[in-house]
């Protein structure tokens, strides 16, 4: 038992890790991306929810009909989930470590029910707990630019794919005129500090 326990928490930890680049190359080569064959995923996602959300004011909600164009369709989530499991699934099979299957399944089904629940509360901001917290301050900035930037930060719940695969944008690279609210942080450009004259010697 104590060892099965051991190769689930690899599995959860492999399993936030790989979902974080699988996140990224879904976001980026998937839904920012059009296919003739499979367009579904570029037009809800690039052509509709970025056409309607953008970094100003309209990144929350402004009319209520377009609240069915945050959250994925109702499938992505399991088929995302069950795509995930396919490297965990052929390690335990050649290792017979079946925990890590499981460790995995469990990691990657929170990770992705985490992405849709943060995507909808920063879209939808309601004061609810978890916009309180510096976490989510953090990372809804973090999203915040990609509405600005649509080709840096493609990651919404773990940054870490971001950081390592060269998409990570921390602050705009111009001022404009970016969505306010308690639960988002100033992402404009630093100022430069001021140089003060050398007094006389």
């Amino acid at each position: 038992m104590t060892t099965f326990l051991f190769w689930c928490a690899i599995g959860a930890v492999a399993g936030t890790m790989f979902g974080s680049f699988f996140e990224w190359a879904l976001h980026r080569y998937i839904m920012h991306r059009s296919f003739r064959w499979f367009r579904f995923p570029y037009e809800k996602h690039t052509l509709i929810h970025h056409r309607i959300f953008r970094a100003d004011h309209t990144y929350h909600l402004v009319n209520e009909p377009d609240k069915k164009t945050i959250p994925m369709a109702w499938w992505a989530g399991p088929a995302i989930v069950v795509a995930c499991q396919l490297p965990f699934l052929i390690w335990a099979l050649f290792s017979h470590k079946w925990g890590v299957l499981c460790g995995a399944t469990m990691a990657c089904t929170i990770y992705f029910t985490a992405y849709e629940y943060m995507h909808w509360c920063m879209h939808l901001p309601k004061k609810r707990h978890v916009e309180r917290s510096g976490i989510f301050f953090r990372l809804n900035g973090h999203h915040l630019l990609h509405h600005r930037y649509m080709h840096k930060n493609y990651n919404v719940v773990l940054p870490f794919a971001d950081l390592c695969l060269g998409t990570l944008l921390l602050r705009s690279k111009v001022s404009f005129a970016q969505a306010q609210g308690a639960s988002v942080p100033n992402v404009q450009p630093r100022l430069p500090r001021p140089k003060f004259a050398a007094g006389p010697g």
